[in-house]
């Protein structure tokens, strides 16, 4: 016998089959019933051919694809946990947790409908704990590295270039001048 009432199941059961109903549009709008492959590069971006393409836009369409596709195994996990959760509804043992046997609370249920386990029970979902290979040959800062970078006010350093470089004069041509009726290139400034 299930802890739920008929109101509850039947509210839960709506919510799960609506959920369906939009990522199964989802996935049958963009074309993607296979959303695991897509379509090639060539046919998402519509052109024939992405030689003289510069390589940030290639990049960019890549990153674009990864980010969709991410998407759509996310969005089919989902898919397939809400197939599960109605699947339990079925056969009578939705509410229940999978782990310890013990009652989902309604509240839970109504906040992740397609859920197979009390809060206690829910699987861990972390970040990887490996870490990137370029962290293995990356050498640290030295110590100190940018401290006291303006302590010698009086030595030449990167602030000091412009002003050094704009004794010799610069490009600007006396029709820019900040002044009005400049006529010669030393009176702009």
């Amino acid at each position: 016998m299930s802890h739920l009432s008929d109101a509850q199941l039947q509210e839960l059961n709506h919510t799960l089959r609506e959920e369906k109903k939009d990522l199964e549009r989802h996935f049958s709008a963009n074309g993607e019933e296979n959303s695991a492959l897509g379509e090639s590069l060539t046919d998402s971006t519509g052109d024939l051919s992405t030689v003289d393409n510069h390589p940030g836009d290639l990049g960019t369409e890549v990153f674009e694809r990864e980010r969709d596709l991410a998407v759509n195994d996310s969005l089919r996990e989902e898919l397939d946990q809400i197939n599960g959760a109605l699947e339990r509804m079925n056969k009578g043992t939705y509410g229940v947790c999978e782990v310890c046997g013990r009652d989902i609370p309604f509240e839970r249920l109504q906040a992740i409908p397609y859920t197979a386990y009390c809060v206690d029970d829910t699987p861990e979902r972390s970040l990887r704990s490996d870490r990137p290979v370029e962290e293995q040959v990356i050498t640290p800062p030295p110590t100190g590295a940018g401290e006291g970078r303006q302590e010698h006010d009086r030595r030449f350093d990167d602030a000091d270039a412009w002003e050094s470089v704009e004794e010799y004069g610069t490009s600007n041509t006396p029709a820019m001048a900040a002044k009005r009726d400049v006529e010669d290139y030393d009176d702009g400034m």
